[in-house]
């Protein structure tokens, strides 16, 4: 015996329609944005720079957190202790040629309060992504590697957002 095509289809949208039901009883929820436990912050990095611009981007968009220019003005800092990016061989080829790279980034910062007390202390965000490389297709590979590092970058971001969403502030203590 054939379905007949609307009722195959209303059986889809049916199935469809219980989806989100499922997903919210597991738990599951979109990720919104993460606001940060602190009013203003100072980035201590080039303002110029793209990573900077991102990070901007993405407090600003999370929350009511300013980010701040003047670091005397701003309630906490941002203290990159490292910012590099490193290409290493991973595999030769039988002419010993380049086979594969893995793309590196390394990012080490810390945040510190106006009064100079580590809030979090020293933090390191690793991320690698492996390159398969062809002498063939030299400016394809160039490409694809400034591609894999920006979205190196969109990942550093989102992590250093999640880190300075779950800062503990310290306690301010009442004056007697």
């Amino acid at each position: 015996m054939k379905t007949h095509p609307p009722l195959a289809r209303r059986r889809v949208l049916a199935l469809l329609g219980t989806l989100p039901l499922l997903a919210a009883g597991c738990g599951f929820k979109l990720r919104g944005p993460r606001p940060m436990p602190f009013g203003s912050i100072h980035l201590g990095m080039n303002e110029y720079s793209e990573l900077a611009a991102a990070i901007r981007r993405q407090i600003r968009a999370n929350g009511d957190t300013r980010v701040v220019d003047d670091r005397d003005e701003a309630e906490v800092r941002l203290e990159v202790l490292t910012d590099a990016r490193e290409k290493v061989i991973l595999a030769l080829n039988t002419q010993g040629r380049v086979r594969e790279y893995q793309l590196r980034q390394r990012f080490t910062f810390r945040l510190v309060d106006k009064g100079g007390q580590v809030i979090m202390p020293a933090n390191e965000i690793l991320l690698s992504r492996d390159l398969a490389f062809d002498d063939s297709q030299i400016l394809a590979k160039e490409q694809e590697e400034i591609l894999l590092y920006r979205d190196m970058q969109g990942d550093l971001v989102q992590q250093l957002i999640r880190r300075l969403s779950s800062a503990k502030m310290p306690e301010t203590q009442p004056k007697p």
